[in-house]
């Protein structure tokens, strides 16, 4: 093999290996999205090192060409890291459900507690009289409909 080439193989996965780590450290990539691409680096790393592992790997596998290893582990690592995020987005989907139908109800919630404790709109300040919005007179806000709704 070309020691140039052979060089380069190995500075490559270093690069890639280094890069994977300095995301997570920088808490850019959460360990559990990283696994996947850890394990392409790491193998990257290996058949950089010692590139007879893919002639001797694709052998044993019964492939012709190593390089077709490369390529269908290559797209396997990509569907298992598609497949990973895909399952994220179902939970955080869920999540953001949950947490919108509660902040409806919370809203919900406020408002009725903030309607029952609004004085009466009369004007005469006595807590016992009967609001008059239902004959069409304009509360607080100058709006009645909102309390008849």
């Amino acid at each position: 093999m070309n020691p140039v080439a052979y060089a380069f193989g190995i500075v490559a996965a270093l690069l890639a290996v280094a890069a994977i780590v300095e995301l997570m450290r920088r808490s850019t990539l959460r360990e559990r999205h990283a696994v996947w691409w850890l394990v392409g680096g790491i193998l990257a790393l290996v058949v950089a090192v010692f590139p007879t592992t893919l002639t001797w790997a694709a052998h044993l596998l019964g492939i012709a060409v190593p390089t077709n290893l490369v390529f269908f582990i290559a797209i396997g690592l990509l569907f298992l890291v598609s497949l990973q995020y895909g399952a994220e987005l179902t939970r955080v989907e869920d999540k953001l459900r949950t947490l919108a139908e509660q902040s409806a109800f919370h809203d919900l919630r406020l408002r009725e507690l903030e309607e029952s404790r609004t004085p009466p709109a009369d004007g005469s300040g006595d807590a016992a009289a009967p609001a008059s919005d239902a004959s069409g007179g304009a509360g607080p806000a100058g709006d009645a409909t909102e309390r008849t709704e």
